[in-house]
Order: C-alpha cells, then sequence, then structure tokens
C-alpha cells in the first residue's frame, strides 16, 4: 500500500430517527487497498456503506473522497464525485428486463455523451474482464448467482471508477463460487489499482482478500477493532473480536 488515503471518514454518526446507530465512527481507506468492513448482525455495516456512497446523511461527521465531501458536494461537484466510484448491491441489482449488456450500457448512457457502437464496446470489454464475454446477449434470469454478481461489478466498473463498493459479494453463493469471486476482487485489485470497500461477514473471504478491517460493534456502535484479519484473530486484546475470527459465541455478545 502507498499509505495514500483515498476516503476519509471523520467522526461520522448515523441516526434513525431517535435511534443511534453508529457513533462518532473515524478512519481512513489508503488508495488501492481492499478494505473490509465488518461485525455481527445488527451493527450498521451497510448503513456505514450507504452513508459512504451518499445515499444517507450523516448526523454528524464528514465523509471525504479525496478532498471532496460526500455529505457537503452539490450540483456539477457532487456529479464528479459519484464517477469516481462504483456500487455492487448485495443483489446484484440488475434489471430483469434488460440483458448483461445493455445493464452495462445503462451509467455510459447516463452519464457520457458517447455513441451507442462506444458504448457497447466499453461494456463488452467490462464483461471481459469479469469473465462473462460470452453471455451479454443473455438476460439475468438465464445466468447463475455467481455470474449476476460478476455483471454487477462490471456495471459497477462502466465508468472506470477509482473505488468500488460491495455489499455482501459473496452472500447466497456455494464456497467454490464465492471463492471465485474473491479471486476476480483481488485481480481487478492487483491489475487495475481500483480501491475496494467491501462489507462482508464471510470470514474465508476476509482472510482471503483484506488488506485491512474494521468491526464494528452493535452494543458500543463504535470500531472495536482496525487492522489486518490474521493479527486480529491472534492478538487482538478484545476477547469477543478474538471469538469473532473464531467462530466462537462470545460470554458478552450474541
Amino acid at each position: 500500500m502507498g499509505n495514500e488515503s483515498i476516503i476519509t471518514v471523520e467522526g461520522m454518526t448515523a441516526r434513525y430517527g431517535n435511534m443511534l446507530v453508529l457513533d462518532q465512527l473515524s478512519f481512513e481507506v489508503e488508495r488501492g487497498e481492499i478494505f473490509v468492513i465488518l461485525g455481527g448482525s445488527g451493527c450498521g455495516k451497510s448503513t456505514l456503506l450507504k452513508h459512504m456512497i451518499g445515499l444517507y446523511k450523516p448526523a454528524a461527521g464528514d465523509i471525504r473522497i479525496g478532498e471532496a465531501s460526500v455529505v457537503h458536494a452539490q450540483g456539477t461537484e457532487r456529479d464528479e464525485l459519484i464517477r469516481r466510484f462504483g456500487v455492487m448491491y448485495q443483489s446484484g441489482a440488475l434489471f430483469g428486463s434488460m440483458t448483461l449488456l445493455e445493464n452495462i450500457c445503462l451509467p455510459l448512457e447516463e452519464f457520457t455523451t458517447l455513441g451507442k457502437e462506444a458504448r457497447e464496446l466499453i461494456a463488452r470489454m467490462k464483461l471481459s474482464l469479469v469473465g462473462l464475454a460470452d453471455y451479454a446477449n443473455f438476460m439475468p434470469s438465464a445466468i447463475s448467482g455467481g455470474m449476476k454478481k460478476r455483471a454487477a461489478i462490471a456495471r459497477a466498473m462502466a465508468l472506470d471508477p477509482e473505488i468500488l463498493f460491495l455489499d455482501e459479494p459473496s452472500a447466497g453463493l456455494d464456497p467454490i463460487t464465492a471463492d471465485e469471486l474473491d479471486e476476480l476482487i483481488i485481480r481487478l485489485s492487483r491489475t487495475l489499482k481500483i480501491t475496494f470497500v467491501i462489507v462482508t461477514h464471510e470470514l474465508p473471504s476476509i482472510y482471503k482478500i483484506a488488506d485491512r478491517v474494521i468491526m464494528l460493534d452493535a452494543h458500543t456502535k463504535k470500531i472495536i477493532a482496525e487492522g489486518n484479519p490474521v493479527e486480529l484473530r491472534d492478538h487482538s486484546d478484545n476477547k469477543w473480536v478474538r471469538n469473532f475470527f473464531n467462530r466462537k459465541a462470545g460470554e458478552d455478545h450474541e
């Protein structure tokens, strides 16, 4: 890692009405790393991700990509900021009435002035990057769950983003397919120098892909661990953190 921060979260607090979900979170994501957000059920992993991509505004604090604030950017600045990242939602969120090629062309239609031929060429290149070059004209209903996740990653890469946010990419996949997806994430990270921010609770994936993790805690609403997952598993002074990485029930947490 080059130790250059591409994302900075400072004092971020999240609420749903009067309910506190996340309390004063501060951390940085380095350019080019695979950064994983993890924790037990109900700890706010997906909530944090949605704040980082600007879907929700925090009750307090700031989130920056480079020097631009996700919280405060408006107009042209916000449009430019949104183009710097791509998002893969948990279900893939492909449009079922469109082919994979048409799905991947959508961001290019919305955010560029490219003609149809150029858009389709780029879309085919993205499908090739995720191993789906031969499936451009398939409908989402005709492909497997793992292929849908790959297609969703291809669509997230349509505008050549610096950052990819992935929400539970391995959810619902069998172990072999999940491992293949992990290999794809590693390859894209290393060859294209994309920064990944990934929400997951799948331990095999965490150990395989994560350069660094933060662990959220549903009880304190804070970050209770940060670092390399193997180091945290073996050396954390927090018993619940060690139990999480060793898949043991904790005494004070469920």
